[in-house]
């Protein structure tokens, strides 16, 4: 029997490490304590929980920092919001066994991990029953089994939860067995860690993602320009060599990149960090973020000053989703 070493990587001591008091967070910050009560009542619907590596990127002392909005829980959360709900997309009725998600032809959505490295307050799956899919690894393998039945099936998504909080060994087990079906082509990963947590970005993972039979595709999640640091351009520049390809998606909020320049100096740096800009996703109507949201006509301006200011291939397309639409659908007038 081949036993576990026990050996902790870098990220997962970072993981370890993270914040998870809204006190701590504040006191890290040099906030004003007055933030405290709301953010301690907001936590216990939806937990606060950010690595250091990302708090290191905000502005001391400004209640206002684009990233810190995206994880400080506020009493805004706690308001019921008409048209607001826990289940936004409708995912249960597109969940034919645990840990899988069928919504579009072509592909399937695998739910590989219930947790993230970064609990962002606008996630439209803060309330999605990962104890219900979870199944382990008898659970995984009805997961594949009904993946290589069905010969329509040609991309597998890993999603979560974010599929990056798995072991490199079970991603590496899932990607061997999905690279055996022939009708298996693409392997999507979509996650917020090589962001929020660089150092997941090993020669470990990359091996473990990456397959002579199968095209990889890394979907990153940034919504502001200063997200991004050097360590990440070094973690893309790695991935790029080891052939994945690219994308990222963002979600337009509220306070945090609702402006033209913000959304342009993005995928300025996006680009140069080599990654294609790809979606600016409208807000997923969650119970809990509706500050967040746009008007709808708003959304239409920023990206018709984008459009003007950006060549063609730098403007991530302008999208949401409806449950039980065939795919993405574009924001139009």
């Amino acid at each position: 029997m081949k036993c576990n070493s026990g050996k902790i990587n870098t990220w997962q001591r970072a993981l370890i490490d993270t914040v998870t008091k809204p006190k701590e967070l504040l006191e890290l910050l040099n906030l004003d304590m007055s933030l405290l009560p709301a953010a301690e009542k907001a936590a216990t619907l939806f937990p606060l929980k950010v690595p250091r590596n990302f708090i290191a990127r905000m502005e001391k002392g400004n209640p206002c920092d684009p990233l810190l909005l995206q994880v400080l829980p506020i009493h805004a959360e706690l308001q019921e919001v008409p048209g607001y709900t826990s289940d936004p997309l409708q995912e249960a009725s597109f969940n034919p066994i645990p840990g899988l998600l069928h919504k579009y032809h072509g592909r399937v959505l695998m739910t590989l991990a219930s947790a993230c490295g970064i609990n962002c307050r606008y996630c439209f799956r803060r309330f999605f029953p990962y104890e219900e899919n979870n199944p382990g690894s008898m659970g995984w393998q009805k997961a594949l089994n009904y993946i290589e039945k069905d010969s329509s099936i040609a991309e597998v998504i890993l999603s979560g939860g974010d599929p990056l909080m798995a072991t490199d060994q079970t991603i590496n087990s899932i990607k061997d067995s999905l690279a055996t079906f022939p009708h298996i082509k693409r392997l999507r990963i979509h996650s917020r860690m090589p962001i929020v947590l660089p150092d997941r970005i090993t020669p470990e993972l990359i091996a473990a993602i990456t397959h002579p039979k199968l095209k990889t595709i890394l979907v990153v999640h940034c919504n502001h320009p200063r997200e991004l640091n050097t360590d990440i351009r070094k973690a893309m520049q790695q991935l790029s060599q080891a052939g994945v390809t690219l994308l990222n998606q963002s979600v337009l909020l509220k306070g945090i990149n609702d402006d033209a320049n913000t959304l342009i100096e993005l995928s300025e740096a996006l680009f140069d960090a080599g990654i294609q800009p790809y979606y600016l996703h409208a807000l997923d109507k969650v119970q809990g973020a509706a500050h967040f949201d746009l008007a709808h006509q708003q959304a239409l301006q920023l990206h018709e000053k984008i459009s003007a200011h950006l060549s063609g291939y730098l403007v991530p397309k302008l999208v949401y989703e409806q449950p039980g639409a065939s795919g993405k659908m574009p924001v139009k007038a």
